[in-house]
């Protein structure tokens, strides 16, 4: 009934402004979204929930680890992995933003969401997303100068350099997500409070509006497309020039270097890009709620998880610091268990 209303009064030129303060009521009156849940029946719910417990804990592990191996060994206090540390940072915060409220729904078997919860959830989610994707940029501008200007990579890259980069990067998403967050959260709702999506996001929420002024919003996001698609140019262009730069590496063994330094945040660019491209841009035609879904997940569960696997497979630096790091804990453990073992 709601939703015939306001069709019924947006196509009378006649009633606009009265149609505008009835659905700035309706949209007043919305106290919690409804999320959209990964199953009916209490089975497939527990499922969901320890599935995604799992999956959360071996992200705040991986992430737990890169963060603190990067912080500890002075060694691995350089631009590559000071932007790593970065990325595990935004990991750690995008997977803790959409994840939790997931596994509590299933558990409590709801799918509830406040309005304060939701704008905060779409405003986080578009601030760490837009952070990580700037960060990539910027790590892969470090692998090109890194491997194509090597003798230039202190001068360019310097820690008050990076320093600078980084919060840029953070800086970007902080603004991306105030200018988006506001704008959406500012139309009028008419579409009744069911989000299309297992959290909150600012397209899901476009499609509640049936305000003409959510076009301001479409404006900022397809110029944030340009954007993101600018920087996705610059990726692919840092990389033609690395891969020329490896193949004329004249030893198997600084090639295999080169390599793994690369590949990893290669990996992670596409399974962050190509995730995020289909679930947004996939023909209207092969649209389905369980397959939005899916791709949700891919793009925004996913990627927190493994990037620590990605980096950590193919990084002989930050493995042997890792298992250095986990022999001292070990140490450190069994002299606090077994204090006069060491005296025997």
């Amino acid at each position: 009934m709601l939703r015939a209303h306001c069709g019924r009064n947006l196509h009378s030129p006649l009633h606009v402004s009265h149609a505008q303060k009835k659905l700035m009521s309706n949209s007043s009156s919305i106290t919690e979204f409804l999320l959209l849940a990964f199953a009916d029946t209490r089975q497939l719910q527990l499922l969901h929930f320890w599935l995604f417990l799992g999956i959360y804990l071996a992200a705040l592990l991986g992430n737990g680890l890169i963060i603190t191996t990067i912080a500890c060994d002075h060694r691995l206090h350089t631009p590559m992995y000071f932007f790593l540390l970065n990325l595990s940072l935004l990991d750690l915060g995008s997977i803790s933003n959409t994840v939790p409220k997931a596994i509590a729904n299933s558990l409590w078997d709801t799918r509830a969401i406040s309005y304060r919860g939701c704008a905060a959830q779409a405003f986080f989610f578009a601030f760490l997303i837009t952070a990580e994707y700037s960060l990539l940029t910027i790590m892969a501008y470090d692998r090109y100068v890194a491997i194509c200007q090597p003798l230039h990579y202190g001068t360019l890259l310097g820690s008050r350099a990076c320093v600078h980069m980084a919060a840029a990067a953070w800086a970007s998403g902080f603004l991306s997500a105030v200018l988006h967050t506001a704008n959406t959260f500012s139309l009028a709702l008419c579409q009744g409070n069911v989000v299309g999506q297992f959290f909150c996001e600012i397209p899901q929420i476009l499609k509640l509006s049936c305000s003409r002024s959510y076009l301001r919003e479409v404006g900022l996001l397809v110029l944030s497309a340009c954007l993101a698609f600018g920087c996705f140019v610059f990726i692919l262009f840092s990389y033609v020039q690395i891969f020329r730069a490896v193949l004329r590496i004249p030893s198997e063994q600084g090639r295999h270097k080169a390599f793994s330094m690369c590949l990893p945040h290669l990996a992670v660019v596409s399974l962050f890009v190509i995730t995020g491209v289909f679930a947004y841009l996939k023909p209207p035609s092969i649209s389905s709620p369980s397959l939005d879904l899916v791709l949700a997940v891919l793009y925004s569960v996913v990627p927190p998880a493994v990037n620590p696997l990605l980096y950590s497979m193919r990084n002989q630096e930050l493995k042997d610091a890792l298992c250095k790091m986990m022999k001292g804990c070990f140490s450190e453990a069994i002299n606090c268990l077994f204090p006069f073992a060491e005296h025997s």
